[in-house]
């Protein structure tokens, strides 16, 4: 089983290392959430540190009045075999070893310093510091050491500080898979201990909570903690463990830890209050009967670990099935990918015309609603104005007035009207080809695929927009040659038309005549000329879309990536690497995702086994 205590120590540094717990709301810290932990809990100066480093066996805590933790400190003990060197590792400086401890001490410190400021002000964060030691000295063990308790602020700490670091410690031990170490001193009333109050509220039934009374060296004399360590005036679950910490005196003289842990099995030994619990006294039996029971709590544990485990891995398998895999470095193989993505891309883009997503509609609307209305808006009344047909009719005449009718008048006045449905035949072009290309946007945005690759991206909106400019040349050579075409040739009937229905008006009233040269002729005139018009504009409102969709909407459909297709395939193996040249962030998340995919599946495969085993 301590193969297992081992794994899940593995499994906490690995999730930190790879950002699945830090403090945060990342959305997998749930597997860090269910590995349980051991928390140091007590009120300033209760002799946490010192119960620490009696448990480590080395002097590597920053000391000093007031609030020393500033940080949680996550410490995770690592058993090694006997003989060999004892160091440490932080999380936050990779491949660096520490053997010396007060080293270890001055990292910490400054390491609190770079998150919280000037140790002066102290400032607190719940960010954690993680630090790793290696020792044969231990037994396999995960500890976090929180900032003690208080109960008012003092100068230079913020008026919440009490609150602050209640709620921090609180966040810690309210976790179901968190043991309790509540630590308070034994020279104190035990009615009054932070830690006991803060456990029993997150911990009534007392399940996960251990009591340790320190500094029962300290007691005044003829006085003990019997009543307390032997559970008769504040029983708990678990046994009360005794602890003596090192004197100021042998703090002073840098006195070795392992020499106080001799001195402390001495005092429990000889004591005529505490020698018949001697067995179970002390900062050894403290760290073997925590390990004991984290061992205890981690096979109770292993099935919503597993599970937690087996969610991260489908989370992380989804994830990566999204971000693609890997670019090969084969040119044929690029190509492959390349071609694969702008046929995605193209089924997007088509879907958006044909109606599977929106967009296509606005096109229609252009048909619908902007053409008719913009010809409606015409200043035909203008130019068909009394003075200006006299004054076109006039000009077309020459030296000579006409006869009869003024054929060519009529025919300037035609086309000087037609001439103004090129506006709207313009606009519809430039109004769908801004549609096509804010589509041609769209579409490289919801293409899943591409989101790796920003230069394939711009490479693929410039060859659809270089297309799209083709195909509105070609669509407004197209129009504008219908409005041309209108003008070239006039329809013949609607005129004799217009005349036999002249003939039988005057066969039916001879007696009235109009004066081919006065107001009422060319009213006449100007009448017929905008009921021809309005004839040739019902014509156009159905012509140009069709010239519109036939020159830009279908070509876009069929041959929008064509000239790029053409060019991709001759180009070399360098310039295919250029095109999927990752984003850097995505090339970093698929990364970090097949870390711990690579992790997960790896604490999984190793938990079976030490269940097996055990």
């Amino acid at each position: 089983m301590e193969s297992l205590i081992l794994l899940i120590n593995e499994i906490q540094r690995a999730c930190t290392a790879l950002g699945d717990y830090g403090g945060g709301n990342n959305a997998l810290t749930s597997l860090w959430e269910a590995l349980p932990t051991v928390a140091v809990v007590g009120g300033q100066s209760s002799g946490k540190s010192s119960v620490l480093e009696s448990i480590v066996g080395r002097d590597f805590l920053p000391r000093g009045s007031g609030i020393v933790t500033r940080r949680p400190l996550v410490l995770q003990l690592h058993k090694t075999d006997n003989g060999t060197e004892e160091y440490a590792e932080f999380l936050h400086l990779t491949n660096k070893k520490f053997t010396n401890f007060a080293l270890v001490r001055k990292e910490i410190e400054d390491e609190t310093d770079r998150i919280t400021g000037n140790g002066k002000n102290k400032q607190i964060s719940p960010v954690p510091i993680h630090l790793s030691i290696f020792s044969p000295n231990v037994v396999n063990l995960t500890l976090v050491d929180l900032p003690g308790l208080t109960k008012v602020a003092v100068d230079g700490q913020p008026e919440s500080i009490v609150e602050d670091i209640e709620s921090m410690v609180r966040s810690y031990v309210a976790k179901p898979t968190c043991l309790i170490l509540a630590i308070s001193p034994a020279n104190q009333d035990i009615a009054t201990s932070d830690a006991m109050k803060l456990a029993k509220e997150v911990d009534p039934t007392g399940e996960r909570t251990f009591g340790v009374l320190t500094k029962l060296d300290l007691m005044d004399k003829g006085t003990n903690a019997l009543n307390v360590i032997e559970g008769r005036s504040y029983r708990l679950q678990y046994p009360w463990v005794g602890i003596v910490n090192r004197s100021q005196e042998d703090i002073n003289k840098n006195v070795d830890m392992m020499v106080a842990r001799r001195k402390e099995r001495e005092y429990f030994e000889t004591s005529p209050d505490y020698g018949h619990l001697a067995a179970r006294m002390g900062s050894e039996f403290l760290a073997k009967l925590l390990s004991k029971l984290l061992e205890s709590v981690i096979r109770s544990r292993i099935p919503s670990i597993l599970s937690s485990i087996n969610k991260n891995i489908e989370e992380l398998e989804r994830e990566l099935d999204q971000l693609g895999r890997p670019v090969a470095i084969d040119a044929g193989a690029q190509l492959y990918t390349i071609l694969g993505m702008c046929r995605a891309f193209e089924k997007i883009f088509k879907e958006h015309l044909d109606g599977g997503r929106p967009g296509g509609a606005r096109i229609y609307g252009i048909f619908d609603y902007n053409l008719p209305g913009a010809i409606k808006q015409l200043p035909l009344d203008r130019h068909l104005s009394l003075q200006s047909v006299k004054r076109i009719v006039s000009e077309s005449d020459g030296y000579q007035p006409h006869l009869i009718a003024p054929e060519l008048g009529y025919r300037r006045l035609i086309e000087g009207s037609l001439d103004h449905f090129r506006g709207p035949a313009e606009a519809s072009v430039n109004a769908v080809h801004l549609i096509l290309k804010e589509l041609v946007r769209k579409s490289i945005a919801e293409t899943e695929e591409l989101k790796r690759f920003p230069s394939l991206q711009i490479e693929l909106v410039a060859a659809a927009n270089s297309s799209l400019e083709k195909f509105r040349e070609e669509s407004m050579k197209s129009v504008l040659r219908l409005v041309d075409m209108e003008s070239s040739y006039l329809t013949v009937d609607f005129f004799r038309k217009l005349h036999a229905e002249s003939q039988a008006v005057s066969m039916s009233s001879p007696t009235t005549t109009i004066d081919q040269y006065g107001e009422g002729h060319f009213r006449k005139i100007a009448s017929n000329v905008a009921a021809y018009i309005k004839m040739v504009a019902k014509t156009l409102v159905n012509t140009i879309p069709k010239a519109v969709v036939h020159c830009q909407v279908r070509q876009a459909k069929l041959s929008l990536l064509s000239y790029f297709y053409a060019q991709i395939s001759q180009s070399p193996g360098k310039r295919l690497g250029q095109l999927l040249d990752e984003n850097p962030a995505l090339m970093e998340r698929r990364m970090q995702c097949a870390k711990r995919l690579e992790l997960y599946k790896k604490a999984k495969d190793e938990i079976d086994a030490a269940v097996c085993v055990g």
